[in-house]
């Protein structure tokens, strides 16, 4: 009863799981009360999220921006989509206008108005090296480039896990299953969102088409800020809940902008430069440690397939209602 109960809001419970029931009439409320264990090959794991990806960004497009296309190499041809795409003939000789982010996307638009993007996934890395530098294993895509001084230089797209890709959109403007960029985003408009989903609200963060670019790290670290319990439907916060939780993503995102992001394990820039933000992370990777604000030791659970972590004390467990057997 307990496990389906939690399995219906999203969590995975394994046997060894230690979870709490309170009986009130007919109505169980369940809280899962220990961590559940997560794989330790896979802890520190992460997605770049917004803020990496901005950060690519910020640090690639003063340089590519004006450059010209003059060598293409695919070096894992499954990597481009659409597959058989003629990557090179698309690119070759042609200039770089702009690079911008939209969610967790890397969009290029070149000078004949077609663009492509590049999506990061796990542990993919898009770096500026010198021309003829080493090409390490798990290079995908090498593009070799001019800028309007003369000077050469390459990007290196590496990507172990290959959960990323490499993208032609042709005249696609690459909006695709996005929702709105929660930078700009208005409260009202932020809680409409939430009205829209009886998800969890971790669960809601993370999902692209309704907002873009948080991910795991960033929604925990807002939830957090804004004393939020990750298992609280969406459709449950009330308006000054929710305004406050808005303001909460825009706090943490433009903090994590300022320190470059963070790295865990695979993150680093255009420049090769790691990360800083993971230093003040005050849930995220945090699981067994005293909360920054009460002591309490913070807790993790599994959301969806996600390790979410939280302090149990700041932010109160929502009651899960399910009927009685």
């Amino acid at each position: 009863m307990t496990g389906l109960a939690l399995a219906r809001a999203g969590v995975s419970v394994s046997p060894d799981d230690s979870i709490s029931c309170i009986s009130m009439g007919q109505v169980l409320y369940l809280q899962l009360v220990q961590p559940y264990p997560f794989p330790e090959g896979l802890r520190n794991t992460s997605m770049p999220e917004l803020p990496e990806v901005q950060t690519v960004v910020s640090t690639l497009s003063p340089r590519t921006t004006g450059a010209t296309i003059v060598g293409v190499d695919i070096l894992r041809s499954d990597y481009v989509l659409p597959p058989g795409t003629n990557v090179r003939e698309k690119l070759l000789k042609h200039r770089v206008v702009s690079v911008h982010r939209r969610g967790k996307r890397i969009i290029f638009q070149l000078d004949n108005e077609k663009r492509f993007l590049i999506h990061l996934g796990m542990t993919g890395r898009l770096t500026m090296e010198c021309p003829g530098a080493a090409r390490l294993l798990h290079t995908h895509v090498v593009l070799s480039l001019r800028d309007s001084s003369g000077n050469a230089f390459e990007l290196h797209l590496r990507d172990p896990r290959r959960f990323g890709r490499f993208v032609w959109l042709e005249d696609d403007p690459g909006e695709s299953g996005l929702g709105p960029e929660p930078l700009t985003i208005t409260p009202n408009e932020f809680c409409r969102v939430l009205a829209s989903s009886r998800r969890p609200i971790k669960s809601l963060l993370l999902d692209q088409e309704k907002i873009a670019g948080l991910g795991n790290i960033y929604a925990d670290e807002a939830l957090y800020l804004a004393q939020i319990h990750p298992l609280t439907p969406s459709d449950q916060i009330d308006a000054e809940s929710g305004k406050a939780l808005c303001r909460a993503v825009k706090q943490v995102l433009k903090q994590a902008i300022k320190h470059r992001g963070s790295t865990l394990r695979d993150y680093v820039d255009a420049q090769g430069e790691k990360g800083g933000f993971q230093l003040l992370h005050n849930v995220y990777d945090r699981a067994g440690e005293p909360c920054r604000r009460c002591g309490t030791e913070i807790a993790r659970i599994v959301l969806g397939g996600r390790s979410t972590c939280f302090c149990p004390a700041c932010q109160a467990a929502p009651e899960l209602a399910v009927p009685k057997n």
